[in-house]
């Protein structure tokens, strides 16, 4: 993906602290369109370096470097029988953070998010008297559009090939009376807080501003619940907000999630394990996914070798 504008994006990895720049999200993206199209087989890293234009060595040294894991192992993560296994699981740890009393939005994120919907008043308006200020952005996912307003995020959408066009013409047509004007120097913090967190940092409050319908903003809202590494169906979903046959409704109001990323309406699946769809690309669904999954088990790791070095320390010490 070529930056929008002639800008040259780089995007520190957030684990390693290494570089990973613009073009690189061109070659990963590659890569994973083989996989999404080659779902039954177990690609060779010659196959998938090829597919990125790489030599093999090199291929795997920038893989490496964007997910912190090999291709092999990245894979792991995306079969059809590992989402499946992982919906299971998901529900599981659903069921018991509701049962300790973390059912609230936000509460199992790994952001601290607070969510504040338009008036009906406000809806009306359609963003009339709004100042709605917007920034281009590197990700691990490719440049970003951010929009915010004085009181939150109010947009969060992936280019498409780089091409700022498409992303700032749906932004306007969801706030068609509101007045904009790019910022990246307003919203460079925003996207930092999103991808740049540091190790052992306190995660930031973000603030969300929404408009929708009460479907949708219920919808939305439940996503907030679905922790990273965790992956709900649509039949799921639609329990959560308390119409168990709605799931046809509920992926119509998934789709139209105005805040990527965010608003994880990546981890909502297909009850058979297929990952689907995404409006911003299928293969930006795996790479997040993925990306997502690799982080969560290098954190299970280090608790568990954190509980180790504690427990040693405590044996020696009698």
């Amino acid at each position: 993906m070529d930056a929008p504008n002639g800008l040259s994006y780089s995007c520190p990895d957030l684990e390693k602290g290494g570089q990973v720049k613009a073009s690189d999200y061109t070659r990963i993206q590659k890569a994973i369109h083989y996989l999404a199209g080659h779902p039954l087989e177990n690609p060779s890293l010659e196959q998938l370096s090829r597919a990125a234009g790489l030599s093999p060595f090199h291929f795997q040294r920038l893989f490496k470097r964007w997910a912190g894991v090999s291709p092999k192992q990245f894979t792991q993560f995306l079969t059809a029988q590992a989402a499946k296994q992982k919906l299971l699981e998901s529900r599981n740890l659903l069921d018991a953070a509701y049962d300790a009393g973390l059912s609230s939005p936000g509460r199992l994120h790994d952001l601290l998010v607070s969510v504040e919907a338009m008036s009906p008043g406000e809806y009306k308006k359609r963003g009339e008297g709004l100042m709605i200020r917007y920034g281009i952005h590197p990700s691990p996912f490719g440049p970003c559009l951010i929009a915010l307003t004085d009181r939150g995020i109010c947009g969060l959408s992936f280019l498409s090939d780089g091409k700022l066009g498409t992303a700032l013409k749906e932004l306007r047509k969801r706030w068609p009376k509101a007045d904009f004007t790019r910022d990246d120097s307003k919203t460079k913090k925003t996207a930092q807080s999103l991808f740049a967190l540091k190790k052992g940092r306190t995660p930031p409050r973000l603030r969300l501003f929404l408009k929708g319908t009460p479907f949708q903003l219920k919808v939305w809202e439940a996503l907030l619940r679905i922790p990273a590494g965790a992956v709900l169906s649509y039949q799921d979903v639609a329990g959560l907000v308390g119409k168990p046959k709605a799931s046809r409704a509920v992926g119509s109001a998934v789709a139209r999630n105005p805040i990527g990323y965010l608003i994880p309406c990546h981890r909502v699946i297909r009850e058979t394990g297929v990952l689907g769809e995404y409006h911003w690309g299928a293969w930006r669904k795996k790479a997040i996914l993925g990306w997502e999954a690799v982080r969560v088990q290098e954190r299970i790791s280090m608790k568990s070798d954190k509980e180790l070095t504690s427990q040693l320390g405590l044996a020696s010490s009698k």
